[in-house]
């Protein structure tokens, strides 16, 4: 009761009149600490929980008191459609006090962004792709829209600790700080982090200030989960079969099906039916594709289309009009959605979500999750898993179901352990280095390259690169035009440099996916995005092929067809997978335990799938032979280190080995033939790990691993330097291979 009495008049109205009876765990919490301290605050607490209103009741309680003299508030989101989301409610919040609240982003009208920039105060809500749009286009107004800025609220901050974008959202606000002499308090809002302690390290990066996580008693969590798996074809799994499964409370989804209808699809048609569900794919292509699938059955079952599509690559106009919908309480159509609609919008009182195949991450899993049991119900996710019948001649490895391991991996380490992954804070982010060198001259214009360095290199993101480091990367722009050397010996943005810093893509640091033609002969297979390196395979076409030649300027692949058999290449790695959850995939497939959410046909495909990792001898060794000289190496390693493992048995080990025939399907296995016995495999690749080498010598000779967007301006010898240092898990890798 203190905090709510210490909260403004027109926020204790507004609590009177939306009917609450008292405030949440969090909102004390959050209250105490915003009001008790100076210290930079992080929240985490579920979705749905009431974060933003217990972040924002105390901020605009402090700024009703004081008004700021500019822009007193700057709200930095990961997506627009949260933006838009926020700007309703925090008006209707703020329009009795008076304190105005703006948004900036690609869809916002200039004449909202000219009455901001006329009469700076209230709040402002921003992409970071804006923020650096702003840096760089409205440099001069910084001090006076942001001079007296108290706090800086990053929401949904878990999506911002793993990648480029994170590192270039700190640097912007470190950057726009120092320009407008101001030092806010940094407000983090998320569901889900993992190790709240590094989040709180991340957030306060810089910022002069310790972060404070205040915990409080967050209440019972209820889930209401199932997850069920479909062969593509009939039979099914369980035919045949006497499986007994649990089922959730209130109905048991069946398996019914248009007729010749995808069984995964069907199920998915039959179970949206009356409902407003969201539906989660982890890729755009599929997202499409899953989407004209359900609009097929309706048409050939004569019903209205009930099914909407939402992902980054459509119009504002498309994206707005979905989430319009899903707030609509009455509205019943269900929306086919990648990552876009996985953060924190309200989209009213969404009955279920559905996940197809595994997502990536256990952070992916909680706020898709999350996007359901608004409003007072559970929240409820249905995980359709979906696999072809393997070949009558397949291997070992394919005959695990993969996607439904992982999916229960992925639960099973939050329901048992709370894990969820980690900051990554140990990177060599060369890509940003370029990224933010290039937008504080484009911004600053005419600078000394002391100066330049005094600018950048302190940020706090870029801690483990050297002045050497920024010398040569200097240099090298400066031999490629993207920076000019003036007679004064000044530096500013060269022609090439131009072309690249005055587009508006280069606002965001996210690689964009650019396709590259593959080509065998004259003959044109299609395109893939992120080409491996020469020597390497891919799948297309419905064939194998190794890459002769990458042709980076043209975006052309070049290559020759092979036998054999390989997953399809879309990217370096497949997500960023956490060993944690390879490990427990381990768990799953060696330990007997039943899971109550497993449907029918999902048991009996987790009993085949035990029984084939029994018999194979899995559950006792990490390398199995598949007869002759082919061997399956299963090293239950994260993304980043099985990347590394796959390099050192290529490079480290390849001649002592005898390796030959090496295909991966990443994280899960390699295939290869080796003229060497199990046991000196062991040996060989433990003394080679034992051994100290340069992470530089797992980069292929004459390979430049372009694994970041703006790698390609980067000098070859920094990119080798920050994949082998700051990309590969060496560490991750030596601790398996001496383990085994």
């Amino acid at each position: 009761m203190e905090v709510f009495y210490r909260y403004a008049p027109f926020i204790q109205d507004y609590i009177f009149r939306s009917g609450w009876q008292s405030l949440r765990g969090v909102q004390n919490a959050a209250g105490e600490a915003i009001f008790g301290t100076q210290d930079n605050v992080l929240l985490t607490a579920s979705t749905a929980s009431g974060k933003t209103e217990a972040a924002f009741f105390p901020i605009l309680t402090l700024l009703d008191e004081e008004p700021s003299q500019s822009v007193g508030v700057l709200y930095i989101a990961p997506l627009k459609a949260l933006i838009n989301d926020q700007f309703g409610r925090l008006n209707e919040l703020c329009e009795e006090a008076g304190i105005a609240v703006y948004r900036w982003h690609g869809d916002v009208a200039q004449s909202q962004k000219r009455k901001l920039m006329k009469k700076p105060s209230g709040i402002l809500q921003i992409t970071p792709e804006s923020l650096e749009s702003l840096m760089i286009n409205k440099h001069m107004e910084i001090p006076s829209l942001f001079h007296d800025l108290r706090f800086i609220v990053i929401d949904e901050i878990h999506s911002l600790l793993r990648g480029d974008r994170g590192m270039q959202t700190f640097c912007l606000i470190e950057r726009m700080c120092k320009l407008a002499g101001c030092s806010p308090r940094r407000i983090g809002l998320s569901a889900t982090i993992g190790n709240p302690e590094k989040a709180g390290e991340f957030l306060a990066a810089g910022s002069g200030r310790p972060t404070i996580i205040p915990s409080f008693d967050a209440g019972k969590e209820v889930w209401r989960l199932s997850m069920e798996h479909f062969y593509n074809t009939d039979p099914q799994a369980d035919e045949g079969l006497a499986v007994t499964a649990d089922t959730p409370p209130e109905e048991a989804p069946t398996d019914t099906a248009p007729d010749k209808a995808d069984p995964g699809m069907g199920y998915i048609f039959e179970h949206t039916r009356g409902k407003k569900c969201l539906i989660f794919t982890n890729s755009r292509e599929e997202c499409e594709s899953v989407c004209q699938n359900l609009r097929q059955y309706c048409e050939i079952n004569h019903e209205p289309d009930r099914f909407l599509i939402h992902h980054g690559n459509l119009s504002a106009s498309y994206r707005e009009s979905a989430e319009e919908e899903m707030k609509d309480d009455d509205s019943l159509m269900s929306v086919c959605a990648t990552a876009t609609l996985e953060l924190g919008i309200d989209i009213g009182r969404l009955e279920r979500a559905f996940q197809i195949d595994a997502p990536f991450t256990v952070s992916g899993f909680l706020q898709r999750m999350g996007r359901t049991g608004r409003r007072g119900d559970p929240s409820e996710m249905w995980f359709v898993m979906r696999e072809d019948h393997p070949e009558a001649r397949a291997m070992l490895p394919e005959l695990l179901p993969w996607y439904l391991i992982q999916g229960i991996a992925l639960v099973q380490l939050y329901i048992e352990e709370r894990f969820v992954e980690p900051p990554r804070m140990d990177r060599l982010p060369y890509s940003l280095l370029y990224h933010q060198t290039m937008s504080t001259l484009a911004s600053c214009g005419e600078m000394t390259p002391g100066e330049l360095a005094s600018r950048v290199l302190p940020l706090a993101c870029f801690h483990r690169v050297t002045q050497d480091d920024y010398r040569l990367l200097l240099r090298h722009l400066i031999e490629i035009d993207h920076i000019n050397r003036t007679e004064n010996g000044g530096l500013i943005v060269g022609i090439s440099g131009e072309r690249v810093t005055n587009n508006y893509k280069f606002y965001a640091v996210f690689t964009e996916n650019i396709e590259y033609k593959v080509h065998a002969g004259s003959e044109e297979l299609g395109t893939i995005v992120k080409p491996p390196p020469v020597g390497d395979k891919i799948a297309i076409a419905g064939r194998v092929w190794v890459v002769d030649e990458v042709d980076h300027k043209k975006r052309d692949v070049y290559c020759t067809l092979v036998k054999g058999k390989i997953p399809a290449y879309f990217g370096d790695v497949a997500g960023d997978i956490h060993t944690r959850i390879l490990e427990r995939m381990f768990g799953v497939l060696s330990e007997e335990k039943s899971y109550p959410y497993l449907m029918r046909h999902a048991v009996a495909r987790l009993q085949d799938a035990r029984s084939t990792f029994l018999k194979a001898g899995m559950e006792r060794r990490y390398l199995i032979h598949l007869g002759g000289n082919m061997w399956a190496l299963f090293p239950w390693l994260g993304s980043y280190a099985f990347l590394a493992l796959e390099r050192f048995l290529k490079i480290r080990c390849g001649k002592r080995l005898g390796l030959k025939g090496f295909n991966s399907a990443r994280p899960y296995y390699m295939q290869f033939t080796m003229k060497v016995s199990e046991e000196e495999f062991y040996k060989i690749t433990a003394e080679e790990a034992a051994e100290e080498f340069d992470p530089l010598e797992l980069v292929y000779p004459g390979e430049t691993p372009v694994f970041d967007k703006y790698d390609e301006f980067v000098p070859e010898a920094l990119v080798r330097k920050g994949f082998a240092y700051g990309v590969l898990d060496i560490e991750g890798m030596k601790k398996r291979v001496l383990q085994w």
